[in-house]
């Protein structure tokens, strides 16, 4: 007779083939295309930054493991690293180096270690980093040169969202082309400058099935939806849902900051409700806000209602009854 091992396990038991480090360097590389586009408009100021953000993660990533007495192999999962690219990419290429490695110090240590480290924080780790260098230096983050491509005898530059907002863009019919926007000859941060670098980027994260689909459509179609009332009530005052979709961080935030695994919900339904609050907020910010942008502070605010999504969508276990008020 022969004999027979019944072998128990603890969930869960399928498992997927991808890891916390293929995940990451697959959006690494997925960042390529929007890196190099960037270094080819701003040159050595691009290079520059990517390195000292890049720097100044990794060696904050570092300490942080050696104080909680982690193996340093954890800084190989890429997870740092993404976080010094993707803050590096939203930051203005006018930028002091000293000052994007205080940004990225911080991104580490208040957005990702605080918190227990990768897979316990509650915000995007970038966005944190780039926020706290909005408040502590607002000037040098509101400070904008043209790309290199571009020949413009002028002291001051504006972004087009800038330009949209603070110079009446539209009535002075100096709107920035769209052209412009969709290959990047135009100022701003480093990363959200080619909107085909990004989309090329993106394409690459659906294939790898990497991102959640449902979060980037959300946003875009809620943006588009909501910019697009009042471009056709007064089209001679409001821009275009394609220029809002094409300029800023539109693009960068809803592929590659807002589909953060840990940042966002995990539920069907609580992810609609997340992209569509992103790409209203955006709205209300860029139309009627004292910024011109508001990709960054629209994930963050959303970031915080993620553990509410997760728990009042959570769908309903195969027999549970629901609960009467």
């Amino acid at each position: 007779m022969t004999e027979r091992s019944l072998i128990i396990k603890t969930s869960p038991h399928l498992r997927h083939p991808d890891s916390v480090p293929k995940i990451m360097y697959a959006v690494l590389l997925s960042l390529l295309p929007a890196v190099i586009a960037s270094i080819y408009f701003f040159r050595f100021r691009a290079v520059a930054l990517y390195l000292a953000c890049l720097a100044g993660a990794l060696a904050t990533e570092a300490i942080f493991l050696v104080a909680r007495k982690k193996p340093l192999v954890a800084l190989l999962d890429g997870s740092a690293a993404i976080t010094g690219l993707l803050l590096a990419m939203t930051l203005p290429p006018t930028l002091r180096l000293d000052q994007a490695v205080i940004g990225a110090v911080m991104a580490i240590a208040l957005g990702k270690q605080v918190f227990g480290g990768l897979g316990h924080n509650v915000f995007n780790p970038a966005l944190v980093g780039r926020a706290f260098l909005q408040t502590a230096f607002p000037v040098a983050m509101t400070t904008w040169i043209p790309p290199v491509t571009q020949v413009v005898n002028t002291v001051t530059y504006a972004t087009p969202l800038g330009n949209l907002k603070f110079q009446n863009a539209v009535a002075q019919h100096t709107l920035t082309p769209l052209k412009d926007l969709f290959w990047g000859n135009v100022g701003g941060c480093l990363g959200e400058t080619s909107a085909i670098a990004l989309l090329i980027g993106a394409a690459y994260l659906f294939y790898r099935k990497a991102i959640d689909w449902k979060i980037p459509v959300g946003i875009i179609v809620s943006l588009t939806f909501f910019t697009g009332l009042f471009w056709l009530a007064q089209p001679d005052k409001y821009a275009s849902p394609l220029f809002h979709l094409l300029s800023g961080g539109l693009l960068i935030g809803a592929f590659f900051m807002a589909t953060d695994m840990v940042t966002s919900p995990i539920t069907p339904r609580g992810t609609i409700i997340y992209a569509i609050g992103i790409g209203l907020l955006i709205g209300l910010i860029r139309l009627f806000g004292g910024y011109p942008e508001g990709v960054m502070y629209s994930i963050l605010l959303m970031n915080t209602v993620v553990p509410l999504l997760n728990r009042y969508t959570r769908p309903r276990i195969l027999g549970e009854r629901r609960k009467k008020a």
